[in-house]
């Protein structure tokens, strides 16, 4: 064999009747003609410095998806920092503070601003480091580049040029978009996997232009020269224009040369191609959005807040400079120890106007506590700590891959918590794409006693409600003797029709039992042989060779094991070859004429190798949902033998060829019900003049030039693929990702709404959404699809009014739905949602989407992807969350509110793209309903809680500058007003933000419904937001009139003087302190002992800085000299004053709190008091029955499809033990 000519006899591209056909005549390959725009790339192959200046220069190969760059990161990322009005405000105030005017130092305004700025803008930088590093491992991947002289080297993918020749081995990603020039194969041909493009996992055959095929190794390229004129860049992933230009011939181009960046060569030793499109030229780039600044509607909603309290600000700013103005003109000229006629323009009462807009700056300064410049600081560090929660959570830990959950920007936290709408992709994300084939129907017989993962878990819960039932009959003693045995009967006998056995079905056989991938059968009837013991044995025989003659796939030799491994171009063949092989008819060999199988079970004891010439192969499409294959077997005769869905083989039968119909669709329905994906197979026997007469039609189809090549295909196909005879069925399971079915299920009674966005075609979507309960029996499909008719007869304008048509429709008929049960799953594939987005369209079709339970988007490109997404996001105005794990996902992981990446074996671009990174789906589920749950409340709290503290402590130097003529003279020390946010009670709310928990995480998985909390925004509402605002304005007024009363004319010391201003001032703050600490604590729900530390410590911190503070020299405190030792402590007025302010602002908030709890509780207080009382210990039915509530209706998800499967097999067991049933009722009766 020539050096790396694996099977360099198969010429594969015999086999494919309509992609892959090469026309075996010159001239039937005419060159493209375009002119214009769009069409300018010229490549000259093999020259690449040709293309290193212009006008020939093309983008470099390297890629980068950070936000920034060293140029770009100072002015954008202060840009993005002062978005936020506060910090606007703070810009203001820090500039106004260098004036004369300002009440404060200039460093105490500028020095918490460039802080709270520098320590955002580092963690922006940091996470954005992160993105480049992981942009730097693919750049500096290597390649190997025809460096000249037919010798080949690496390079970095980052160095690859247009113009470069590059050779790719088995396993490894194409770097850029390439021409493919030759293979490993004699015939040009190679397999690729396209899964981070579109997402699909079976294998793409590509083929090189026949003229390339003598460029079989590296010496060919010494002297190789070609030009290709082609399409200028663009998104387009299944589309491709050009020419070739070669040894004075033009060759056209389409994409069947064309190799994609990211995709990946499989079975094929290596590949040749020329570099067409490098870095964001390439179409998977093309696809890819640039990284969005993204951020929470929290943190939008507090800017609204924001402004809400600077309106305040500048209000009773306002009020106070007219009040000095006035003051300053009326009674300043009477003070005459202010000196009213020797003063400066900012005391002047000549000029009052003048004076009060200069005591307008004064005032803004002054009450800028108003506006926490903290909280932003604050609430990064709090999100830090909650990502590092995040990251360090055991149970997001994949063992597998070892990967943990990253949360890979700390911005959107809380958004977690308010998801509305999932955006999934589906092959990586949702699937393994592994197929095990479970069951099969043959010659109307069921073989297969193997349970799939519905039919367990609808079994295992009807044992159950057997058991509950049982033991609520048992609670009635006068029917105890009349009715128990009846319900011992009854439960007996359903427990035989429901087949209650199977949910212990030989387990310990089965751990015993090797495992076979891709076949979990279990019917000693089929398996060693035992088939030809069978009445219809000569029809299971047939059965099984069509499942090992009938289908694409090619046999690799397993060495270590010593039988085969199979290449197959969907899973479900994959697995109906390891099921044939199991059964004794092993495909083992073929050629570009026939398929080799040897058959173990025969008469004459030994195996035998039969050989089937193939004569013709019709390959399955979307559109005929059927392949056959046409073969002779080694006795001459011809037979038809095809699979395909049952509703389309079932209308091809011919009369005498539907003698098990009946028995094969009651099997077909119980397989549907239970979850498996099926499969009809049928023959037809062909005489050799019927073959001959069809054949030459087929020919003529074949080798015909012109758009309508694969219509004629299609018709002369479809008049061969009639009358057939049944001849069974299969039911293989798809195996999805561990944990899925569960996780959307939990996703689903958490009141999510889940949308899945595949590039697969539409019955493989339908059937992983059967196979993750997304769909279920029973529910009504409606499939929007593009009306072939109207499609070739009108035009675009016809096509749009069809599809608007549909969509109206089907809209409609859910209005007219009466079935309050009805459940209405949307369909589309990517041609239709392409007519569906245009603008005149799309909320039409969000309108219709939104009104059913899931949605399944099919063959859509990654742009459509985000299209979608931004549909979602802007038209429900509700948060989204995309999920994928590969590069065709990276558009709609961008655009969502949440891009959730899936950090799995193929590649890393969505992690690369994404805001956090989880190694499984299952894993959404925790990350969403226990960390979002908790971290939305955190949020939400914190910030409540922080304005509340902010307008308490504000408003008071309001009042006492009100109370003091508006005289800009604060009540406390400066050092006072420094410490209040910087520590007093910053570590408090720190700690409410990262440890607060209403219930812990296993009480958030057991009550799903604890989530919806979030997306109704019941923590962060306007009511709310009111609510704490009243309370901080309520402790305002309460901590200054209570002290000035208390303080005003009465004695303070025990000389008899009254207390001085700085003895109130300090007096007031006290109060201040002690009544916030006092309040976060009421507001928290888990406390840990370092809450426990924090919020009490807090309050001991001010009495011992107060201590310290008095002790040092007059010079440095001033006033406030000794006043804790001397003043304060000797005064039992200072402590009883505080304790009853203290009490006075705490107590409506708990008279508020009680009363909900009791007459108006929320879900979590009933749950808080469950768990304190110990119910769920000691009244196990009660947390049930609570458990049972506590979860959204749905129509989606295992749980919707396991009570679907029990209301079914209830409704059996009534109309086959009608009379028990009675029995069994009276005594509820």
């Amino acid at each position: 064999m020539t050096r790396g000519r694996i099977r360099a006899k198969l010429r594969q591209s015999h086999l494919y009747t309509f992609t892959c056909f090469r026309q075996d005549t010159a001239d039937a390959e005419v060159p493209h003609s375009f002119d214009g725009p769009g069409f300018s790339r010229i490549v000259y192959c093999n020259q690449p410095q040709v293309h290193s200046k212009k006008p020939l220069y093309y983008t470099s190969n390297n890629i980068s998806t950070t936000k920034y760059n060293i140029i770009t990161f100072l002015p954008k990322a202060i840009f993005e920092q002062f978005r936020r009005v506060a910090n606007l405000y703070f810009l203001l105030a820090a500039i106004l503070s260098l004036t004369p005017v300002a009440p404060f130092s200039a460093v105490s305004m500028i020095a918490p601003l460039a802080f709270v700025v520098g320590l955002s803008m580092a963690k922006e930088a940091l996470e954005d480091w992160r993105r480049f590093i992981q942009d730097m491992k693919v750049n500096t991947r290597k390649a190997s580049i025809h460096k000249g002289n037919g010798v080949f080297g690496f390079k970095p993918w980052q160095r690859i040029r247009v113009g470069d020749v590059v050779k790719v081995e088995k396993d490894q990603f194409f770097p850029a978009d390439l021409l493919l020039l030759s293979s490993s194969y004699d015939d040009g041909i190679c397999y690729v996997e396209t899964m981070n493009l579109d997402g699909e996992t079976n294998l793409k055959v590509k083929r090189s232009l026949e003229v390339t095929l003598p460029l079989e190794d590296d010496g060919t390229f010494n002297d190789f020269r070609g030009t290709i004129k082609c399409e200028d860049p663009n998104p387009s992933l299944y589309t491709f224009v050009g020419n070739f230009e070669y040894e004075r011939q033009v060759y056209p181009l389409d994409p069947s040369q064309i190799l994609l960046r990211d995709s990946k060569l499989r079975n094929t030793a290596y590949v040749y191609g020329v570099v067409i499109f490098t870095g964001h030229d390439s179409k998977v780039m093309q696809n890819a959005t640039q990284s969005p600044s993204k951020r929470s509607r929290i943190e939008r909603k507090m800017d609204q807040i924001i402004y809400i309290l600077f309106t305040l600000l500048v209000v009773i700013s306002l009020i106070s400079s007219i009040g000095f103005a006035v003051k300053t003109k009326y009674q300043m000229p009477d003070w005459w120890y202010l000196q009213p006629n020797n003063t400066t323009n900012f005391y002047n009462p000549k000029k009052p106007a003048l004076s009060g807009i200069f005591h307008l700056v004064t005032a803004l300064i002054l009450y800028g506590y108003l506006i926490p410049i903290s909280l932003y600081v604050s609430i990064e560090v709090v999100k830090v700590l909650q990502a590092t929660f995040i990251n360090q959570d055991i149970h997001m830990y994949d063992e597998e891959t070892g990967n943990t959950a990253q949360a890979r920007t700390s911005n959107l936290n809380e958004e977690l918590g308010q998801v509305d709408t999932i955006l999934s992709d589906k092959t990586g994300t949702l699937t393994c794409n592994q197929m095990d084939f479970l069951k099969c129907s043959i010659a109307g017989s069921a073989y297969g006693s193997g349970s799939s993962e519905v039919e367990l878990a609808a079994a295992k819960q009807m044992a159950i409600d057997l058991e509950e039932q049982g033991n609520e009959l048992s609670n009635f003693p006068m029917h105890k003797n009349s009715t128990g045995d009846s319900w011992n009967d009854a439960s007996g006998l359903g427990a035989t029709e429901i087949e209650l056995e199977t949910v212990v079905t030989s387990k310990d056989e089965k751990e015993h039992k090797h495992v076979i991938k891709g076949f979990s059968f279990e019917d000693i009837r089929l398996m060693g042989g035992n088939w030809s013991k069978e009445p219809n044995a000569d029809v299971i025989e047939l059965f099984l060779r069509i499942l090992a003659v009938c289908h694409t796939a090619i046999p690799e030799r397993n060495e270590e094991i010593g039988g085969f491994n199979y290449e197959a171009e969907s899973p479900d063949e994959g697995s109906f070859l390891v099921a044939a092989r199991e059964f004794g008819f092993e495909f083992c060999k073929r050629t570009h004429t026939s398929v080799h199988v040897r058959e173990r079970y025969v008469s004459s004891g030994q195996p035998v190798e039969r050989e089937y010439q193939i004569l013709n192969l019709l390959e399955f499409t979307s559109k005929r949902k059927r392949m056959s294959v046409i073969v002779r077997d080694e006795d001459g005769q011809i037979f038809l033998l095809c699979k395909g869905a049952d509703s389309i083989i079932f209308d091809r039968l011919a009369k005498n060829g539907r003698m098990y119909e009946e028995a094969t669709t009651r099997h077909l329905n119980e397989y549907g019900e239970s979850g498996l994906r099926t499969l009809a197979l049928a023959y037809k026997k062909l005489e050799e003049s019927e073959y001959s007469a069809w054949n030459s039609e087929f020919m003529k189809a074949k080798t015909s030039i012109g758009p309508d090549r694969d219509a004629m295909l299609e018709r002369v196909s479809d008049a061969m693929e009639r009358e057939l005879i049944l001849v069974g069925a299969t039911a293989v399971e798809d195996k999805l990702q561990k944990g899925v079915p569960q996780c959307i299920d939990k996703l689903a009674q958490a009141g999510l709404k889940l949308w899945v966005l595949t590039g697969d075609k539409m019955e493989t979507a339908i059937n992983i959404g059967f196979a993750c309960s997304l769909l279920r029996q029973g529910m009504k499909q409606i499939c929007i699809t593009l009306n072939p008719d109207v499609q070739t007869q009108d035009g675009k304008e016809a096509v749009k009014e069809n599809i608007l048509m549909q969509i109206t429709n089907a809209s409609q008929m859910i209005k007219l739905e009466k079935d309050p049960h009805a459940a209405f799953a949307l369909i589309i594939d990517g041609k239709t949602l392409e007519h569906a987005l245009a603008d005149d369209m799309k909320y039409q079709f969000l309108g219709l989407a939104v009104d059913c339970a899931s949605v399944i988007c099919c063959r859509v490109s990654p742009k459509q992807k985000a299209l979608v997404t931004r549909l979602v996001k802007e038209g429900t105005g509700k948060t989204t969350l995309a999920i994928g794990d590969g590069a065709n996902d990276v558009g709609m992981i961008q655009e969502a509110d949440i891009g959730v990446g899936i950090s799995g074996v193929e590649g890393m671009q969505a992690v690369m793209a994404s805001d956090f990174s989880i190694a499984q789906f299952r894993f959404l589920e925790r990350l969403l309903v226990v960390h979002g749950h908790w971290c939305y409340k955190r949020i939400a709290q914190m910030i409540c809680y922080f304005f509340y503290k902010n307008i308490a402590f504000g408003l008071t130097l309001f009042y006492f500058e009100a109370f003091t003529g508006f005289s800009g003279q604060s009540v406390y020390d400066d050092w006072y007003m420094l410490l209040f946010n910087v520590i007093l009670t910053s570590l408090p709310v720190i700690s409410l933000g990262v440890f607060e928990q209403d219930v812990s995480s296993e009480v958030c998985l057991q009550f799903p419904a604890l989530y919806q909390q979030g997306p109704r925004n019941l923590f962060f509402d306007w009511y709310r937001i009111f609510g704490w605002m009243g309370n901080g304005l309520y402790t305002s007024l309460i901590i200054f009139f209570l002290n000035i009363i208390i303080f005003y004319d009465q004695a303070f010391r025990s000389a008899g003087q009254t207390a001085d201003m700085s003895a109130v001032g300090t007096t007031m703050f006290t109060c201040i302190i002690c009544a916030v600490n006092c309040q976060i604590a009421l507001t928290m729900s888990h406390f840990t002992w370092i809450q426990h530390l924090f919020v009490w410590g807090s309050i001991t911190t001010w009495y011992i800085f107060l201590l310290l503070y008095g002790m040092t020299s007059p010079l440095f405190s001033g006033t406030a000299y000794q006043i804790l030792v001397e003043a304060l402590a000797p005064a039992p007025m200072y402590w009883c004053a505080t304790l009853l302010v203290i009490v006075t602002c705490n107590l409506p908030y708990l008279v508020h709190i009680s009363f909900q709890r009791s007459f108006n509780p929320m879900d979590h207080h009933i749950i808080q008091e469950i768990k304190y009382y110990r119910k769920d210990v000691e009244d196990q039915y009660m947390w049930t029955r609570e458990r049972s509530k506590a979860r959204q209706e749905t129509k989606i998800g295992f749980t919707a499809r396991v009570d679907a499967k029990i209301r079914q097999l209830r409704g059996k067991l009534q109309k086959k033990h009608s009379p028990t049933a009675t029995n069994v009722q009276t005594p509820l009766s």
